[in-house]
């Protein structure tokens, strides 16, 4: 899609691809609300921008729709689609790295009440399991915040891959 396309959607059709890449309905009406755009980078720009204040409530209204780091994402759709194209370096995961993820996600629900959530694209699992280890060591707020950049490297990632 071009950024032009981009522009001339209709703003219900607009938000829902822009939910594609993060579920937050108001950070999504808010990009969209802000059209049109100059260029790709523009949008993007703003994107991140707009995505910089998230919160708790934005983190955990985005972690619904992301599956745990290293289990093969169920169902049909974009984001299941996403998932699976990000996470694809785990297929071929050392079975002593991808069990300690598995442990990891285990503990790191325990700690925050919530899956790991890493930007998997571009990253091998021995990289993933490094960050998921010094990450358990977060407290709550510092967490959340470091999430919601997850959040946002991959909302840029997807939004550059719709619009490319």
């Amino acid at each position: 899609m071009t950024i032009d396309e981009f522009n001339a959607l209709d703003p219900e059709a607009a938000v829902a691809l822009v939910l594609t890449t993060a579920r937050v309905s108001s950070w999504a009406d808010a990009v969209v609300a802000a059209r049109p755009y100059a260029s790709a980078e523009a949008l993007i720009a703003a994107a991140r921008d707009l995505g910089r204040s998230w919160g708790a409530a934005e983190v955990d209204e985005a972690m619904a729709a992301h599956p745990r780091i290293g289990e093969a994402p169920t169902g049909q759709g974009v984001d299941a689609d996403h998932s699976r194209k990000e996470q694809s370096s785990m297929a071929g995961a050392d079975p002593a790295v991808a069990a300690g993820i598995a442990d990891g996600n285990i503990a790191y629900e325990r700690t925050f009440g919530r899956v790991f959530l890493i930007r998997a694209a571009g990253r091998t699992p021995e990289e993933i399991l490094g960050a998921l280890r010094l990450r358990l060591r977060n407290d709550p707020e510092t967490e959340t915040l470091v999430v919601a950049g997850e959040l946002l490297n991959i909302a840029e990632l997807r939004l550059q891959q719709a619009l490319a």
